[in-house]
């Protein structure tokens, strides 16, 4: 799972290339927080501002009471806080410069930042939905999430006997497909994160990598 993340910095938009997002967010992104988020407009990607956190269709108020932060594909299309965005094809894309994951040594969590060798941004899956409350439209995302449990990487991080779980990073040459899938193809898209092209770091050395 992923509940912390680094957003992709303003100035970075070029590496996707993009223009600025013209709002404002913080560079350490925990539930319920706003975030950047990637939709396709007319085929052309857009940015939106999104919560960390999906507000089904049914919510009523901002509050986040239960974990919707991330949405297992095992599962995602059962779940009453995430079917109705999975089965209408609401697919979006996160840029990011990192995720945290916690390792635990000697039976502490130590949070880490997972992030590209090359520095450059990565965008993650995600589904996002636009829920009416006190007539204002409000736009919240969850990440979805893979097995990891053999995975080379991604296996060494959170509790020794949890299930290892990880974001689904998408490539630059599919992003737009990803964001034009169906669920019925949206599969086809659940990808390893390429070992080679990640490292890490612990969080508290993150604030000095740029």
């Amino acid at each position: 799972m992923c509940a912390n993340f680094k957003p992709i910095k303003k100035t970075h938009a070029n590496q996707l290339k993009l223009f600025e997002p013209t709002f404002e967010y913080k560079m350490d992104i925990f539930p319920s927080d706003d975030c950047p988020l990637l939709l396709l407009n007319q085929n052309e990607l857009v940015w939106r501002k999104a919560k960390f956190g999906m507000l089904p269709p049914y919510a009523k108020e901002i509050a986040f009471k239960y974990a919707t932060y991330n949405a297992r594909t095992e599962t995602v299309e059962q779940k009453r806080t995430f079917k109705h965005a999975w089965l209408n094809n609401q697919f979006a894309l996160v840029p990011v410069e990192a995720i945290y994951e916690p390792k635990y040594i000697n039976g502490k969590a130590h949070w880490y930042g997972i992030f590209r060798q090359d520095g450059q941004p990565f965008t993650l899956a995600a589904i996002c939905e636009e829920t009416l409350i006190d007539e204002e439209k409000e736009r919240s995302m969850s990440l979805l999430t893979i097995n990891a449990d053999h995975h080379p990487f991604m296996k060494q991080f959170h509790k020794p006997d949890d299930e290892k779980r990880s974001v689904i990073v998408i490539p630059d040459h599919l992003r737009n497909d990803w964001l034009n899938c169906t669920h019925s193809e949206a599969k086809e898209f659940f990808l390893d994160m390429p070992s080679n092209e990640f490292t890490s770091m612990p969080k508290t050395e993150m604030k000095n990598y740029d």
